[in-house]
C-alpha cells in the first residue's frame, strides 16, 4: 500500500472530528511504525499549516504556494489533502491541544526533538512564503515550540534561519559564538549538515514530499558558514 494510500484511510477514518487523527494514526499502523511515523508527520504538517492560517486571518495565494512546494503531493491526491486541511481550518479544537497531541512523534520524549524542528521548519517556511513571518505567526510557531519542549536559543537558531535571511547573523543559524575558535565552528557546521541530510530526514520518518525542508535549511546553514569564513578570512 503506497503513502497516499494510508494517508486516504486517515482522512476517511477521521470523519469530521480532527481530534481523531491523531488516535487514528496510532490504531491503523500499530504494527508498522515506520508508516505510522511518515503519515502523522504528514498530518502534523497540513493541520498545525491549517491553524497557522486560521491564526494569522489571512490565506495567501502564496502561502497556499509554499504548502504545496514543500509538500508535493500527486494531482489525484489533492482532494484528500484539502480536505485534510480544511478540517483543521473548521475544527473548533484549538492548535495548542492538537500540537500537544503531536508533541507525541518524537518517541524518545527529547527537548529538542529533531523530527519537531522538521514541522517547525516547513511552518517557517510557509509563514514567511508572502514576504515577512507576521506577528501572530510568529506567535503561534512560538507558542508550537515550546509545546514542543523546544528551548529558546534553539527556536531562535530556527528562526534566524527564516526571518533575518541574509542580513541575519550567521553565528546564531550555525548556534555558535563569535568568540569560538573557527577549528570549533566548522565542526559544528558539519554535524549541522549531517542531520540535515534528506537521508536522515527519512530515518526521522519525514516522507519524501517534505524534503523541501532539507533543501531550504541546508540552503541557510551553508550561506551561514560561507559567511563566516568569509569574515574570518578578511580578519
Amino acid at each position: 500500500m503506497s503513502f497516499w494510500d494510508n494517508l486516504l484511510k486517515i482522512v476517511t477514518a477521521t470523519g469530521n472530528a480532527l481530534a481523531g487523527v491523531v488516535e487514528a494514526v496510532r490504531t491503523l499502523f500499530e504494527g508498522d511504525p515506520e508508516t505510522r511515523r511518515k503519515v502523522a508527520f504528514s498530518v502534523a504538517m497540513i493541520a498545525l499549516a491549517a491553524k497557522m492560517a486560521k491564526a494569522d486571518g489571512i490565506v495567501s495565494e502564496a502561502e497556499v504556494a509554499a504548502f504545496r512546494d514543500i509538500f508535493k503531493f500527486p494531482a489525484d491526491q489533492a482532494q484528500n489533502v484539502a480536505r485534510l486541511y480544511n478540517l483543521a481550518r473548521q475544527d473548533v479544537a484549538g492548535y495548542e491541544a492538537y500540537a500537544e497531541k503531536m508533541a507525541s512523534l518524537c518517541s524518545s520524549c527529547e527537548k529538542n526533538c529533531p523530527i519537531l524542528e522538521d514541522i517547525v521548519d516547513g511552518l517557517f517556511h510557509i509563514a514567511k512564503s508572502d514576504g515577512a513571518v507576521h506577528d501572530k505567526e510568529l506567535a503561534f510557531l512560538r507558542r508550537v515550540a515550546e509545546i514542543f519542549k523546544m528551548d529558546d536559543a534553539h527556536f531562535g537558531r530556527i528562526m534566524a534561519r527564516h526571518v533575518d535571511g541574509e542580513g541575519g547573523d550567521p553565528y546564531q543559524v550555525l548556534g555558535v559564538s563569535p568568540k569560538d575558535d573557527f577549528a570549533k565552528i566548522r565542526k559544528r557546521y558539519r554535524v549541522l549538515v549531517s542531520e540535515s541530510h534528506p537521508d536522515m530526514l527519512v530515518a526521522r520518518g519525514v516522507p519524501e514530499e517534505f524534503h523541501a525542508i532539507a533543501n531550504d535549511r541546508m540552503a541557510a546553514l551553508n550561506a551561514a558558514y560561507e559567511a563566516i569564513e568569509k569574515e574570518r578570512r578578511a580578519a
